[in-house]
């Protein structure tokens, strides 16, 4: 049978080296690109989306979110020393307690972009 042509692929092979000339000067180098790809890995799961989204809204303890999640504090405590380590939160103590944040604005604008990006793709209707 043969293959028909797809909408989503050129139907000629055909290089631009204007504009891969461009792209390539303007791409940053790989460790940029191995940080942003470790980034997108931590934020690939549920549980810690759902950390920072709480961070977004106040800062609170490892109880509080252990308690907003349904998770035990150790599990919690897990999931906010890998957010730690890739710098997205940061933690200060009072007296017993250890009270979390988002590390910083590009941290609150990421996720507000991220949420406008698929609140709209939603009403869209798009896939």
């Amino acid at each position: 049978m043969a293959r028909q042509p797809s909408d989503d692929v050129c139907s000629l092979y055909s290089v631009h080296a204007e504009s891969i000339d461009r792209v390539n000067q303007s791409l940053p180098d790989s460790t940029v690109l191995l940080g942003l790809a470790e980034l997108f890995k931590l934020l690939g799961d549920q549980t810690r989306v759902r950390i920072l989204m709480a961070l977004s809204a106040a800062e609170l303890c490892v109880c509080d979110l252990s308690e907003i999640l349904g998770l035990k504090p150790s599990a919690v405590s897990h999931q906010l020393r890998l957010l730690r380590s890739a710098r997205l939160v940061r933690f200060r103590r009072e007296g017993k307690n250890v009270f979390y944040s988002l590390d910083d604005g590009h941290v609150q604008e990421l996720f507000r972009q991220a949420a406008e990006h698929v609140q709209e793709r939603d009403v869209g209707g798009a896939a």
